[in-house]
């Protein structure tokens, strides 16, 4: 059934194009809308600390990234897990992110007392508040684009490349999220990590492999240590030392565990359940090939 034509009800973003109810389109909705009403509840509680839009902002911008990087993941899930209906979330996940990121701008102009001039001044002056400007803009387009409509009128395929600005947006806010954690980057890091390995797969599956327990394996490998690498060039950009000890640091579990392990560690956990789905796929392809 055409979107259009059926009824307004059946048009709510938890039914799917058929107009069914989907468990999965409900679930990303509570999902998205969780720590969005989280934050709403403690604000109204147990209060947000002594500058509590400063909170707010930091813990939407943070989600933002989050988002971002969870909607960049739909490819790489539907492929090594073979589960299409995923990309059923995607545009709920992408819209989620603009929503967190607008409310990350307006909590900021909130806090600045809606002095706009202000604000226009502190983006032009500020480079990780510029940054991060040109971030909402891309979003803010990709967001006004992502109805059937505007797909049918730009075209798939220009469609397609125009949605491309969600890398350079996501690695954009990733490096505001650098910029304004100042002295502790960990998280960042991590993220920046993710990053990596999405993007890596993105140029992996485009020129070789989309799946496969040795290129999983390196690309888990490589992300791993592009991480180390650009934590330690960032420590050694904030204060002049240089990069080794950062990187030797790496090594050193006493007081944490270095980002650089945790994206190792989602890497392999990638490997392992590509290769498990992979299997139980060829069992039950065996079975359903065996004659009765």
């Amino acid at each position: 059934m055409a979107t259009a034509t059926r009824p307004l009800w059946q048009r709510m973003p938890w039914f799917d194009r058929a107009g069914r109810f989907s468990i999965l389109k409900t679930a990303t909705l509570v999902g998205v809308a969780a720590p969005a009403l989280w934050l709403a509840y403690e604000a109204a509680t147990v209060g947000l600390g002594p500058r509590p839009f400063t909170e707010a902002i930091h813990r939407l911008g943070d989600w933002t990234i989050y988002l971002l990087l969870i909607t960049l993941t739909v490819t790489p899930a539907r492929r090594l897990l073979n589960w299409g209906q995923l990309i059923q979330i995607r545009r709920i996940l992408g819209v989620s992110a603009l929503a967190y990121i607008l409310g990350h701008f307006l909590f900021y102009i909130v806090d600045s007392k809606w002095n706009l001039l202000f604000v226009g001044q502190e983006i032009v002056l500020r480079f990780y508040l510029a940054i991060g400007f040109v971030a909402i803009v891309m979003l803010s387009i990709l967001g006004a684009t992502s109805t059937d409509a505007m797909i049918k009128r730009i075209g798939g395929q220009h469609w397609r490349r125009l949605h491309q600005l969600v890398y350079p947006a996501t690695a954009l806010g990733i490096l505001h999220y650098y910029l304004q954690s100042k002295l502790d980057v960990s998280q960042p890091v991590i993220m920046s990590g993710f990053f990596f390995w999405l993007m890596g797969y993105r140029i992996m599956a485009h020129y070789g492999p989309k799946e496969g327990f040795l290129p999983l394996t390196g690309l888990a490998v490589a992300s791993a240590l592009m991480t180390a690498a650009v934590e330690a060039l960032w420590y050694q950009l904030m204060t002049g030392v240089g990069g080794g000890p950062f990187l030797a640091a790496n090594l050193d579990f006493a007081y944490r565990i270095a980002p650089m392990w945790w994206v190792l560690a989602a890497g392999l956990a990638v490997v392992v359940v590509a290769e498990v789905r992979r299997r139980l796929g060829g069992v039950t392809a065996g079975r359903r090939a065996k004659p009765a």
